[in-house]
């Protein structure tokens, strides 16, 4: 099979990693000093790095024309949606952690960092099993059939999620090398007491969330391939979509536990993904079957975002949930 399509040419991924590693290091500079994030603070985060995708978008649709720029906006819906999920753990993870509100955001950048290194790799496989044949759509496509699966049944069971810190093994992993203080010492992951080297809660915080990443990197990147096989733009779509993670958490924090139809929401995004995967193999196959165009992707992913966030409101308003959720 030929080489996937790509507009990322080697000038255009060095700027992009270039870019990126500078946000990131900028953004490690203000978690340097652990200090309560200010919803002005986040706001005006949150609003620059969506500022940012849709520029980015704009340089595409110039450059490359509107069906690409349409991939990569498609794409970038879809991260973003998936993201809040990863949020939602997160803001488990912090809880069954315990992390001080003060270190919460060097907790997610780790996290955000992770992610990033873990999509790159998972990425690169998707290209090089894609190149092997058009089996791999047919793949992506049952994956992602089957997470939706997985995600709607635990919605429609009503199940509250949770995160049992015990039950991980490279949290227990860890306990059994090294020893763990009792107490947070700062942003330091290890210190040194009684002579020895040991782990502070906050290393053990940033090994679950990496922990974590890795199951939502299974979906997503499949998911995002179901709209674009270019794997730069796979690759943007993602950067884009955790880069601003940090900042939207804290903007999110009390609308998270509200929004409880988002999984009804993510589980049909997945299986339509899915479907689009499916119905794009058979084509290859019986060119009569018919594909779904990536404008009409567009627009069923922001027609469901819609819905459940107007049905989750309709719901909390109706059965408000109790203090302290």
């Amino acid at each position: 099979m030929a080489d996937l399509e790509t507009i990322g040419s080697p000038a255009l991924w060095t700027i992009t990693v270039a870019a990126l590693a500078v946000l990131l290091t900028v953004d490690f500079i203000l978690t340097r000093r652990p200090h309560h994030v200010r919803m002005r603070e986040a706001v005006g985060w949150s609003v620059f790095y969506l500022v940012l995708p849709l520029i980015f978008g704009g340089y595409v649709w110039v450059v490359f024309g509107s069906g690409v720029a349409v991939e990569f906006y498609t794409g970038y819906m879809v991260e973003k949606s998936l993201s809040v999920d990863n949020l939602f753990v997160f803001m488990l993870l912090l809880s069954s952690f315990a992390v001080p509100d003060a270190l919460a955001q060097r907790v997610l950048l780790f996290g955000i960092i992770g992610a990033l290194a873990l999509r790159a790799v998972f990425i690169a496989l998707g290209a090089a099993v894609l190149q092997s044949g058009t089996w791999a759509f047919l793949l992506f496509g049952a994956i992602l059939i089957v997470a939706a699966g997985k995600i709607v049944k635990e919605a429609r069971g009503g199940h509250a999620r949770e995160v049992d810190i015990s039950s991980m093994r490279t949290v227990r992993l860890l306990r059994r090398l090294m020893p763990v203080t009792d107490d947070y010492r700062g942003t330091h992951l290890v210190v040194r007491e009684g002579g020895r080297r040991a782990l502070t809660p906050l290393a053990l915080a940033v090994v679950a969330v990496f922990a974590t990443d890795i199951v939502f990197a299974v979906d997503s990147v499949p998911a995002v391939y179901g709209v674009t096989q270019d794997p730069f733009l796979v690759f943007a779509t993602n950067a884009f979509a955790l880069l601003g993670l940090r900042a939207l958490y804290f903007v999110l924090l009390d609308v998270l536990m509200r929004l409880r139809h988002l999984n009804h929401g993510l589980g049909l995004i997945l299986a339509f993904i899915g479907a689009k995967l499916v119905l794009h193999w058979a084509h290859g196959v019986w060119a009569w079957v018919p594909e779904i165009p990536t404008p009409l992707s567009l627009g069923v992913i922001v027609a469901i975002l819609v819905i459940v966030t107007i049905t989750s409101v309709v719901a909390d308003r109706r059965t408000p949930l109790p203090a302290g959720h």
